[in-house]
């Protein structure tokens, strides 16, 4: 070890002392370190703490996808910045994430979702005693711009319900529509899970967490007519229109939902319209919103503020009532 520090000492200053001067600081340099226990510290790999953390957020409980995004993001950063993840400073995050902006041409929401991983992956650097500090810790929030998304009106909904053509299509819309359950929670229900005693149903959600959702008399009603048409053996509760009868999946549904809203002239037709139409309807009517939190399966009450849209003609009302 101390012969390969020796050579690179005499190669770097071959260009700065003469030959014979180069050969004294040389053997005085083998002389000190004699004297010292010399040992290589092995350079820092880029990357070599993101499978750890991935694993980690596995054990959590996040999904796949979950986790394939966080990987690709995280990734995406490491190969742009260049440097082991102990060295990198919130200037270099900063200057990622305004290049990142501007050669993609994302969104405000978008770049606060990237800030928001890169968060995560540092505090758990930090936590784990990899970094002293996370450098994302200055940099703040990225401000958005607060739109006010649509919702279905009750004649889109009837319009649409009236529309469909088959009782698959019509016991789809009414289960959403009622219970406000993401569409990757509607294709993973089978037939045995329906309660149509009790009207409820058990869904499996996000961080494979299940909570029930109740629907209403009209959806169990359009649900078991469906069922009692159907002749194959599929567990699934919904199923394709044709043979084989395969699971329906969320494109499926996406697809089929798009098309009745095209037909019908109706804007933005997707599952998850249904969800915050449910979400401000419950709020507009008074339900708690912890318990519309519960309701939608929500971790965070941050997260059912921003489904729900207060509804207009309420608030005007109000400040005739209370303001005058």
């Amino acid at each position: 070890m101390i012969d390969k520090i020796i050579q690179e000492f005499a190669g770097m200053m071959s260009g700065v002392l003469s030959a014979e001067q180069n050969k004294v600081a040389a053997e005085t340099l083998s002389k000190v370190l004699q004297k010292y226990a010399v040992t290589e510290v092995p350079e820092k790999q880029t990357g070599e703490l993101l499978p750890k953390f991935i694993a980690a957020k596995r054990v959590e409980g996040c999904s796949e996808k979950s986790l394939k995004y966080y990987e690709s993001t995280i990734k995406n950063m490491l190969e742009s910045v260049d440097k082991p993840e102990q060295e990198i400073t919130t200037d270099d995050l900063r200057g990622y994430l305004d290049s990142y902006q501007q050669m993609n041409k994302i969104s405000k929401v978008t770049l606060d979702n990237v800030r928001r991983i890169l968060s995560s992956f540092f505090s758990w650097l930090e936590d784990e005693d990899y970094v002293v500090k996370s450098p994302v810790r200055r940099i703040h929030k990225v401000k958005t711009t607060k739109t006010v998304k649509e919702t279905y009106s009750d004649e889109a909904l009837e319009l649409m319900r009236d529309h469909c053509d088959n009782t698959r299509d019509l016991a789809m819309i009414d289960l959403l529509s009622s219970t406000g359950m993401r569409v990757g929670e509607l294709i993973k229900l089978n037939r045995d899970d329906i309660d149509f005693d009790n009207r409820e149903c058990v869904v499996l959600g996000k961080g494979d967490k299940e909570r029930k959702v109740y629907f209403d008399a009209r959806t169990k009603i359009h649900l078991k007519k469906y069922l009692d048409e159907r002749e194959d053996e599929n567990e699934a509760l919904f199923v394709s229109l044709l043979k084989p009868f395969n699971r329906l999946q969320i494109s499926g549904v996406e697809i089929r939902l798009r098309k009745i809203g095209s037909e019908l002239n109706i804007p933005k037709v997707h599952p998850h319209k249904f969800r915050r139409t449910l979400a401000t309807m419950a709020i507009d009517k008074g339900m708690p919103i912890e318990q519309v939190q519960s309701l939608l399966g929500h971790q965070s009450i941050d997260t059912t503020l921003r489904y729900a849209m207060v509804n207009q003609a309420n608030v005007k009302n109000s400040c005739k009532k209370f303001i005058g």
